[in-house]
């Protein structure tokens, strides 16, 4: 569409009608007539060739296609309101921040000296982090965010960081504790440490572990369950049970000795660390430069696929 003819303000009307489900509300947040916002929603459906609203008593529904615009629009309005503000407050001087969303765990463990690197070769790119969950609409609502998940299709552009593995870790005196070939001793002698998995089973990932150890019967409904790796692994490092984590997460602890490896076995859990971006965004230079350098950080080792470079740390 030849952004001469956009319809700003019948979409800005339809932006308040899919908000409010209602024209009476939008008119009112709008402090127009209802008269004016149907008449602009009429003239965005006859513009489009498509109905974006069904109409019925007391109620109003968006219909697919006025599902798959708001998101878009209630965004771009969203972006432009956020940025006129950032003018008018910084009275002319030029600003750019990223909001940018990390797990928890990934924040935590990662997201310091990454951080620190990015800002010494980019420091007029300011950052707005959130480590809080990062799924749904606290994701949509970020410039970029790293979500762990599994492969999976989507409307936004996944950048894959790198896959998971996972690995047991321990305090150095729980991992002496270990016999050769009593692997399934070893976990049987100690409290498996739990990490929730989207809605799957809390023994999902010890389960997984058991089998690929060649101990289908060992009982991993025990333990304690923790909501985040690291916090699996601190109570791990503070001298009790066996988290089942990426070592990636914990390089320092690992080379401190803090964290170690009792065995060399490690699982492909099928999820992994990826990049969301939004497609209308890529273009905006802020996050293009963000997006690039996070993806060649991750490229190099110890992340990239196939590299030598794996944390150490496996008890003798």
């Amino acid at each position: 569409m030849d952004r001469r003819w956009l319809p700003l303000n019948a979409l800005r009307a339809f932006e308040a009608a899919g908000r409010h489900r209602s024209f009476t509300a939008a008119a009112q947040s709008l402090m127009v007539t209802q008269s004016a916002v149907s008449r602009h929603v009429i003239g965005l459906e006859d513009l489009l060739g498509i109905q974006l609203f069904e109409r019925k008593p007391h109620q109003l529904a968006l219909t697919d296609a006025g599902r798959r615009i708001l998101p878009v629009v209630t965004r771009s309005f969203d972006r432009i309101d956020e940025v006129l503000e950032e003018v008018r407050a910084d009275k002319g001087t030029p600003r750019r921040a990223l909001k940018v969303l990390l797990p928890h765990t990934f924040a935590h463990q990662l997201a310091i000296p990454m951080l620190k690197d990015f800002r010494a070769e980019h420091p007029d790119i300011g950052i707005d982090l959130d480590s809080r969950t990062v799924a749904g609409p606290m994701e949509r609502s970020a410039d970029v965010a790293v979500v762990y998940s599994e492969p999976k299709v989507t409307d936004r552009v996944l950048d894959l960081l790198w896959m998971v593995r996972l690995t047991i870790l321990c305090h150095p005196d729980v991992a002496a504790t270990v016999r050769p070939g009593d692997l399934a001793g070893f976990l049987a002698a100690h409290d498996l440490l739990h990490v929730r998995l989207d809605e799957r089973p809390k023994t999902y990932l010890w389960d997984m572990f058991a089998r690929s150890a060649g101990c289908p019967d060992l009982k991993t409904d025990r333990g304690l369950v923790f909501d985040t790796a690291q916090m699996a692994a601190g109570y791990a490092m503070a001298g009790e049970g066996l988290a089942l984590v990426d070592p990636l997460l914990f390089r320092e602890e690992i080379a401190s000795g803090r964290l170690v490896r009792p065995v060399d076995l490690m699982i492909d859990d099928g999820y992994g660390y990826y990049l969301a971006t939004d497609p209308d965004d890529l273009g905006e230079t802020a996050v293009s430069i963000f997006r690039s350098w996070l993806i060649r950080r991750f490229s190099a080792p110890p992340f990239s696929t196939g590299s030598k470079a794996m944390p150490d740390g496996t008890a003798p």
